[in-house]
């Protein structure tokens, strides 16, 4: 699998967030999108998965050499992000059922196997509604992380999260990720330290981006 970004820009109004953004992304490898607040972080990565239409440039998939097209993107990706919504009217095992009919989960992990991984098998059965806001991040991990793409993109991903659940993103890196293209948006060495490309939202567009990245602290 291979990300293709090619004089990539963005922008709102007439403020460019970034611009001239040329790059591959391949299988296997994991990479930080990393800057200051404001500096278009999370705008870059809804850019790669297509939530957010480039303003200048192309972004291409390409799976076996083959192109994929933009409609058909969302079957190659999973995200966990903050401002991701969950249905909140459904119980977890609900959602996860509902998730699996139009993006089908790691075949050797069942629902039931999901729930208790992420610890939350006493409230399977209630509204995440009703679930704290570290809960809600475990389910939106979970989605992500089990689900069968060769992409996974994460913004900012222990949001909200207090130690126990740090360890189990730290846990779902190590056993899930492997063969995937992986992307982090964070500042949080904690969240992206296990990347082995950095991208620094202050070097787009200049021959130090283009050239290659580089090694995450």
């Amino acid at each position: 699998m291979q990300i293709l970004l090619s004089d990539t820009g963005k922008r709102f109004n007439r403020d460019w967030i970034f611009r001239n953004f040329s790059f591959q992304f391949n299988s296997s490898e994991s990479y930080a999108i990393t800057g200051p607040n404001g500096s278009g972080k999370s705008t870059l990565l809804q850019v790669i998965a297509g939530a957010v239409a480039a303003s200048e440039g192309t972004v291409a998939y390409e799976s076996g050499s083959k192109k994929v097209e933009g409609d058909e993107m969302f079957r190659f990706l999973s995200i966990a992000a903050p401002y991701q919504e969950l249905i909140e009217e459904m119980t977890l095992t609900e959602f996860l059922q509902f998730h699996r009919t139009f993006k089908p989960f790691v075949s050797s992990i069942s629902i039931e196997d999901i729930v208790s991984m992420i610890h939350l098998s006493g409230a399977a059965g209630k509204q995440i509604r009703y679930y704290s806001s570290g809960m809600k991040q475990r389910v939106k991990l979970a989605q992500a992380f089990f689900s069968d793409t060769p992409v996974l993109l994460l913004d900012e991903p222990c949001t909200n999260l207090d130690e126990d659940g740090i360890r189990l993103y730290h846990h779902l890196i190590s056993e899930y990720s492997s063969n995937r293209i992986v992307i982090v948006s964070s500042n949080d060495v904690a969240e992206y330290g296990f990347c082995n490309q950095k991208i620094f939202m202050g070097d787009i567009g200049s021959k130090k981006t283009i050239s290659g990245l580089q090694s995450a602290d």
